[in-house]
């Protein structure tokens, strides 16, 4: 399983930034998928998951209200929608997936990551 994701980008705080996941040789619309970040010298930490059948959707606490996590899944692709950003959520960010991941704790299949850089 190869998860893509792409979408970094350089950001004037405040401004907003689109994150896409998608997955060869995997249908994520079936299974739970996740976004989460790791800064420089810090942890990962989950950001956002989406549930499979009901799109329930999941946030932590330092985005809620400005991040958006979505799918499609006629495209098969997953989203992080991004909006009000600030200098620390300067981040390299990656989605995870697996058939046992439930929004809890870390997936076993990881994309590669992409940059988000929010800076003046």
């Amino acid at each position: 399983v190869q998860l893509q994701a792409s979408g970094g980008g350089l950001v004037q705080p405040g401004g907003s930034l689109r994150l896409s996941c998608a997955a060869s040789e995997f249908t994520l619309g079936f299974y739970e998928v996740g976004w989460f970040r790791q800064a420089p010298g810090k942890e990962r930490e989950g950001v956002a998951c989406i549930k499979s059948r009901e799109n329930r959707t999941y946030y932590a606490d330092s985005v809620k209200g400005r991040f958006t996590i979505s799918r499609d899944n006629a495209e098969g692709t997953v989203y992080l929608q991004m909006n009000s950003l600030k200098p620390e959520d300067t981040a390299v960010y990656y989605c995870g997936t697996d058939t046992s991941y439930y929004c809890s704790g870390e997936p076993m299949y990881w994309g590669q990551g992409t940059v988000v850089t929010v800076s003046s």
